[in-house]
């Protein structure tokens, strides 16, 4: 796990958009993020159509785009593993109602197996890179001027009671318009359902 100081900073610069912060986090908590729902995975029956890779992108880019909003107040490590890990297992569960709703036949879809990662270098490709800032770039598009503004305020590490005495209005109301802003773009860009 990361200290204090350094987890403070890393959570900075993941909201500032930087991208090498990203890429440590990944590093640091994918693993167990991964582990965690490859456990789910066979307890649920579910390990022949998805694969741990697939839930744990759908995490990451969630947690990225909320993140990057200020969204999350994360003071400890331990809170952003548990928080990852119940964004988890959300996303596992709405894959499962997802699966079984629809009466597919999990028998007649295979997943690629261990092989499949042998195709692939590890770590974060270019394009994947190109993609989160791209990703970041959609949903501040989406956003509507008074959003953003919202946005661009937590980025400058402003906080809520700050905010608010700059808008005027509640911190908790200001805070809650940007989270709902940001569920909705989530919907729009289908952030909220697994690969």
């Amino acid at each position: 796990m990361i200290d204090a100081p350094t987890f403070d900073e890393l959570i900075r610069r993941v909201r500032a958009g930087d991208p090498a912060a990203a890429a440590e986090l990944v590093r640091t908590y994918e693993p167990a993020i991964r582990r965690a729902v490859r456990f789910r995975l066979a307890d649920a029956h579910l390990g022949s159509v998805l694969e741990s890779m697939d839930i744990c992108q759908s995490v990451l880019a969630s947690f990225f785009v909320r993140a990057a909003s200020g969204q999350y107040e994360l003071e400890t490590p331990e809170q952003l593993m548990k928080l990852l890990g119940s964004m988890a297992r959300n996303k596992l569960a709405s894959e499962a109602r997802r699966q079984f709703a629809k009466r597919r036949d999990a028998r007649r879809v295979t997943a690629a197996g261990e092989e499949a990662d042998l195709l692939a270098a590890s770590g974060e490709s270019p394009s994947s890179v190109v993609a989160a800032r791209d990703l970041l770039q959609e949903v501040r598009r989406r956003l509507s001027p008074d959003e953003r503004r919202l946005l661009e305020m937590r980025d400058q590490g402003l906080e809520w009671p700050g905010i608010s005495a700059a808008l005027g209005g509640s911190a908790e109301a200001l805070r809650r318009r940007l989270a709902r802003a940001l569920d909705r773009v989530s919907r729009e860009l289908g952030l909220d359902e697994p690969s």
